[in-house]
């Protein structure tokens, strides 16, 4: 038995795939944690994802917040757990789309990936924790406000030109001040990196983007306002009704339907 498997005790079924030889170090020891967000979305997906999960059930739940839709398109999308498929392979162009989007700096983390002929799906799955900020604004090392030996010579990257420019698809308004509140390239720091990987993939792999996330029901009144915020800044309308929140509970059924046993 391969070591990584001994070591999973949370992980319910599946520790034997060689994913898990193929995942960063940095996620590993997250799924060993008592309250793992990581252990928690294996365990949820996994049941569903062999061999692949159904489009038109997953749109077919009802929302915590999304647009209806009335004829639920089916598409076999594939899972990329942290980026990588069962096999352990890469998503195709992802390792191209974190250069030219993120650069030199920290990549974006995508928990999950549902990649179909038509289709492909960025998830963001949350337990206990809230939607990621700046850490840069948050340690008072903003590029844009705070230049110098604290926060850097170089502009953000994300207020340049594409593909990294959050205003080509989110209204963020105007570049960070000194004063005032957080502004909201900062509060919603990693549902927009996560908006902008996803729409180079989208675009290089001719791919209907779809940005969700996936929450427990108790944990929405909590996060309700930040997502609302958030989705309300996207320019494409399109995009916009793409865009819906899951409940844990809800995507469980599927699962248990399934796997009745």
């Amino acid at each position: 038995m391969p070591k990584h498997a001994r070591r999973m005790a949370r992980i319910l079924n599946g520790t034997m795939e060689p994913v898990f030889a193929a995942l960063p170090e940095s996620v590993l020891d997250n799924l060993r944690r008592p309250a793992s967000e990581n252990a928690l979305l294996w365990n949820l997906i996994y049941p569903l994802a062999r061999p692949s999960l159904s489009l038109a059930q997953l749109l077919g739940l009802q929302p915590l917040w999304g647009s209806p839709v009335l004829e639920p398109q089916e598409d076999a999308l594939s899972p990329f757990f942290w980026g990588h498929a069962l096999t352990g392979e890469r998503l195709p162009d992802l390792d191209r789309a974190l250069a030219e989007v993120d650069g030199k700096g920290h990549a974006t983390q995508v928990d999950l990936f549902l990649a179909g002929a038509r289709n492909l799906v960025l998830v963001e799955a949350k337990h206990l924790g809230s939607f990621g900020r700046c850490g840069r604004f948050a340690r008072g090392r903003c590029p844009e406000i705070s230049p110098g030996p604290g926060g850097g010579t170089a502009p953000c990257r994300y207020w340049e030109v594409e593909p990294s420019r959050f205003s080509a698809v989110l209204d963020f308004g105007d570049r960070p001040m000194p004063e005032g509140a957080a502004p909201p390239c900062a509060t919603h720091y990693q549902l927009a990196r996560t908006l902008l990987l996803g729409r180079w993939l989208a675009q290089h792999q001719a791919s209907t983007l779809h940005v969700w996330a996936i929450i427990p029901r108790t944990r929405w009144p909590a996060l309700q306002m930040t997502w609302l915020e958030f989705v309300g800044r996207i320019r494409d309308e399109a995009l916009w009704r793409r865009c819906r929140v899951l409940a844990w509970e809800d995507v469980r059924s599927l699962a248990e339907a399934q796997h009745p046993d």
